[in-house]
């Protein structure tokens, strides 16, 4: 495979797949994501997801079980239930892998006050799928637990992610 494409569709709250060729790219998958309740921007703090193009700067979670819940990007070793979701009200879970992305565009989503890398935004899996396909997110991009698993196995670190509201 060459270099693959992620590109999110803020509008649609769907994540696609690319494989670019000279004479037009193919989808390769299509996955419903759930990006920000706050919708689109930049600036730290926001808690909105932000724009423009990206690259994926770390994969964290090879080889972790589904729904292996991660603090700081460090695996908690806990595995999400129902009954731990009810014991931790108002958690944020991230969960199965974590795509780190970092912004490519100095003053838009590189550097300063809007720095996508420094916001700790990830692709990441989620405990509420059901929300998947709306704006729920706090400015991450959240997928279903196997949908990031095989996302996570199919594309690279310096994958380019571009961001469409």
């Amino acid at each position: 495979m060459s270099d693959l494409v992620i590109e999110v569709d803020m509008r649609l709250q769907q994540l696609y797949l690319w494989e670019p060729y000279p004479d037009g790219d193919m989808l390769i998958r299509q996955y419903p994501v759930s990006t920000a309740a706050n919708g689109a921007g930049e600036q730290s703090g926001s808690y909105c997801t932000p724009r423009g193009r990206h690259r994926i700067a770390e994969k964290i979670g090879a080889g972790a079980p589904l729904c292996a819940a991660f603090k700081s990007r460090q695996p908690t070793g806990e595995i999400w239930t129902p009954e731990l979701d009810a014991a931790n009200p108002g958690r944020d879970w991230i969960l199965t892998r974590i795509l780190w992305l970092e912004g490519l565009e100095p003053g838009k989503n590189q550097g300063g006050t809007v720095d996508t890398r420094n916001r700790y935004i990830y692709i990441h899996g989620t405990n509420e799928e059901h929300k998947l396909g709306t704006p729920a997110s706090h400015g991450c991009i959240r997928m279903k637990n196997a949908d990031v698993a095989e996302l996570f196995d199919l594309v690279k670190v310096g994958t380019e992610v571009r961001i469409s509201a």
